[in-house]
């Protein structure tokens, strides 16, 4: 990889990094599902008009969009409302490897194999050894909903490759279309119309800026680098770049709320990133990689895999948080 790529890749993990840092300040301005319906709709608008829709079917871009962006992220969002820190939430939703090869396999009868049962093991132990120390630090319930916000991440990410988008910026776009009324009825709903209007009323520089760098930096430049990082590069040079988010995430947390860092934090974070280390690296030596593979076919694992620079795009498709 050039040197300049090879920054790049690195400044896009560390914009994803500090996003939860971000997200963390930016609940201080807006209720969490209120926050997250705003952030879509902020990415989605205008660019929606100035980028081609996917040529996909417009069934994957609502499945994508309810399962990524109003589940995914409306149970990050509450999560980190409910105090999970911002540097541990962008570590535990790394266990999205897991609950994606899980999914991929059940759903898209991909085979496991032992080095990935071993990396998921690994990743597992190290979401047992987070809850440990969450449980003497904080609520476990709000530990639980980013667990199960991965989960969902994991889900889209086997949608996102039955979908098999050929461009990262403009599926994050068009995406981005669906979740802002589900997550403002929601929002509605729970949250309540006064609480809504009072963030509205009250919007500052300060709540503005963050709304801003979760819709136009995290969301439009960081996938739009990533999609130019695939379009150039294998998926297993570009992909491994995606573990340096939880890295930077809570480095940012430690330097910018001042998070603690604990011994147990420093466990969790080895198991998970090795884990997660073991299921990437392990899928990139089973990849085949035929000589001009034709759009939906094999690329990857089977035939229900897009092609390997599409199918690491599906695997993060939205590092950010």
């Amino acid at each position: 990889m050039r040197p300049l790529h090879f920054c790049l890749a690195v400044l896009v993990a560390a914009v994803w990094g500090v996003n939860f840092v971000v997200i963390e300040i930016g609940l201080r301005h807006f209720p969490p599902l209120l926050f997250s319906a705003l952030r879509f709709l902020v990415a989605a608008l205008p660019a929606v008009f100035f980028v081609r829709r996917p040529r996909v079917a417009f069934r994957w871009i609502v499945a994508v969009g309810l399962t990524l962006g109003v589940a995914k992220f409306g149970l990050l969002f509450i999560g980190m409302q409910q105090g999970m820190p911002a540097g541990l939430s962008s570590l535990v939703l790394q266990v999205q490897a897991v609950f994606t090869a899980v999914l991929a396999a059940v759903l898209l009868r991909e085979r496991l194999g032992r080095t990935r049962l071993f990396g998921m093991a690994l990743a597992l132990t190290g979401i047992v050894v987070a809850a440990v120390g969450q449980g003497t630090a904080g609520p476990l319930g709000a530990f639980a909903l980013v667990v199960v916000a991965a989960a969902f991440w994991g889900l889209s990410n086997v949608l996102t490759r039955k979908a098999s988008p050929p461009d990262a910026l403009s599926w994050m776009v068009w995406v981005s279309l669906v979740p802002p009324l589900p997550l403002i009825a929601l929002s509605l709903l729970f949250e309540g119309p006064e609480a809504d209007l009072a963030a509205l009323r009250s919007l500052d520089l300060g709540g503005l800026a963050t709304l801003c760098y979760v819709a136009w930096v995290t969301t439009l430049f960081g996938f739009g680098a990533w999609g130019f990082l695939l379009r150039h590069y294998d998926a297993s040079s570009v992909a491994p770049f995606s573990l340096l988010v939880p890295v930077f995430g809570m480095t940012s947390a430690a330097l910018l709320l001042g998070e603690g860092f604990t011994a147990l934090d420093g466990a969790a974070a080895a198991l998970l990133i090795g884990g997660v280390t073991v299921i990437s690296l392990a899928g990139h030596r089973r990849t085949p990689l035929p000589a001009h593979p034709a759009p939906g076919t094999a690329g990857a694992q089977d035939s229900d895999e897009p092609p390997p620079r599409e199918a690491a795009g599906a695997r993060m498709p939205s590092a950010s948080g």
